[in-house]
């Protein structure tokens, strides 16, 4: 099909992001929430629905809410209820889902997403609510039989539920991305896709631009990247799109996710709210939650990616891009704050930290949270290399290593005990200069003849005779001037 008639369309995205939250124990009992456990040691009968039991609400989970709905302003309901959402299925123990149906405990807010050219816009959120997740079915174990591990079943979730205001599978990629990141930046979920503790379905339909009504949706499920839903949504609508022009209609269904060939299929007609049959969970009381307990929770708060992006752009006057790497992960822009705690230069703490620091800890198979150097020390670089004691590249080749084994000690320690401050001397500078213009005669030809990269090889000879200890700029300005005599 040509790409006018695909052209004619508009895709209509919203997305449900399940995020696994990061408790000690479950949702309702308390069984503990690890990952990776032995299979089925993870239990106990509250777990397994067993007659008799009682389940009790986590409330850590209820105050992980409440950090989601302040860092993207969500209005926070009082009181919260609890339901069940009825269904079979092997890895569901209870029969049901402890969820929140009429009463989420959070509605409203926006995730703002932003393009590289700092562009931004507003993806509307309708709700976010507590509850807890399945057990795994593995179909790839047995040959013959499914197996079925309940470690994960009853571990506290939040189903974030956006409106439908995505338009390109790009808007949704960057939607889930920040999502992930404030989550991250809460420490409320570490966001690990492939690990299933952040999980998204993405419910797709198409219309013709400019019609008011929306398409027929389809949710697509199982996909373990946020480029897997990206190219889910690409494909989505490639084939709704196919089925309408060839003169189908669209079923609203529940589809599956190939992520070996890009490809959806159908898993089973959609259902609706009265398909599970909601009802109120009789064995859990209603949540309270006070205004001081949202004020307790707002005063433990991180700073939050948005507030960071905007201070670096407008404040600290450093670029779209150097904003966007600084904010992209949590310990990233924590360490960067801790750093310019110690120095004004924001621009010169960026590039060190993006640079020779993030060099040092890659070569060293480090963590930037692991890494040796303290922002105190950081700060002594940059203030020695603005003082022009040391030049930039001697700072990074020779004291940013030897701090590293040197914790106490700051950047002036050690360019004192190395001989490594810069000759500031314009006269013994000069000297070195006239020495080696004498011994290159030919050089200082081609640079008179118009050859001006000579003068990188004056600098270099000068750098070496030096022992490294010249000030470049001083030494540049040196050499251009004999030259030109």
């Amino acid at each position: 099909m040509e790409q006018a008639v695909y052209d004619q369309y508009e895709l209509v995205v919203g997305l449900e992001v399940h995020m696994q939250l990061k408790t000690a124990s479950k949702a309702y009992a308390s069984d503990a929430n690890l990952f990776g456990a032995l299979p089925n040691t993870l239990v106990s009968p509250i777990t397994l629905g067993h007659p008799g039991t009682l389940p009790k609400v986590n409330t850590q989970s209820v105050d992980f809410a409440i950090k989601l709905a302040l860092a993207s302003d969500m209005q926070i309901n009082t009181p919260v209820f609890f339901a069940r959402k009825n269904y079979f299925y092997a890895d569901l123990p209870k029969g049901y889902q402890i969820t929140q149906d009429k009463t989420p405990i959070c509605t409203g807010g926006e995730i703002v997403i932003r393009e590289d050219d700092g562009s931004e816009k507003r993806i509307g959120i309708t709700r976010a609510h507590l509850e807890e997740d399945a057990g795994k079915s593995m179909h790839d174990q047995d040959p013959f039989d499914t197996l079925i591990d309940l470690n994960r079943a009853g571990v506290p979730l939040i189903e974030v539920v956006s409106e439908p205001d995505m338009r390109t599978s790009r808007e949704a990629y960057l939607y889930l991305t920040e999502v992930r990141k404030l989550v991250r930046y809460l420490d409320i979920c570490d966001g690990n896709m492939e690990e299933g503790s952040l999980r998204c379905d993405a419910n797709i339909s198409v219309r013709k631009k400019g019609a008011p009504e929306f398409g027929t949706r389809c949710e697509v499920k199982n996909m373990n990247s946020i480029r897997n839903v990206q190219r889910a949504i690409e494909h989505e609508m490639t084939r709704q799109i196919d089925i309408i022009e060839a003169g189908g209609t669209i079923n609203q269904e529940t589809r599956s996710f190939n992520a070996a060939d890009g490809t959806t299929s159908l898993l089973r007609s959609k259902e609706d709210a009265q398909d599970y049959r909601y009802f109120p969970e009789p064995d859990l009381p209603p949540v309270v939650i006070t205004e001081d307990h949202i004020q307790r929770i707002h005063s433990t708060m991180p700073p939050l990616p948005k507030e960071l992006l905007h201070k670096y752009l407008k404040e600290f006057n450093l670029s779209e891009y150097d904003a966007n790497v600084l904010t992209s992960e949590k310990e990233t822009a924590l360490y960067y704050e801790r750093i310019i705690s110690k120095t004004k230069n924001y621009k010169a703490a960026c590039n060190w930290l993006m640079g020779p620091v993030k060099g040092y800890l890659k070569e060293q198979a480090l963590e930037i949270e692991q890494s040796p150097f303290t922002p105190e020390q950081l700060a002594s670089i940059i203030n020695l290399v603005d003082s022009g004691k040391v030049s930039s590249s001697t700072a990074a080749e020779k004291i940013l290593p030897a701090l590293a084994n040197h914790s106490s000690k700051m950047a002036e320690d050690i360019a004192a005990e190395l001989n490594l401050i810069q000759d500031a001397d314009d006269d013994s500078i000069k000297q070195i200069a006239q020495e080696i213009l004498a011994a290159w005669p030919d050089k200082v030809a081609a640079y008179k003849a118009g050859n001006k990269g000579m003068l990188g090889l004056f600098m270099g000879e000068l750098m070496k005779k030096s022992g490294g200890k010249a000030n470049p700029k001083t030494a540049s300005g040196l050499i251009q001037q004999l030259l030109d005599q």
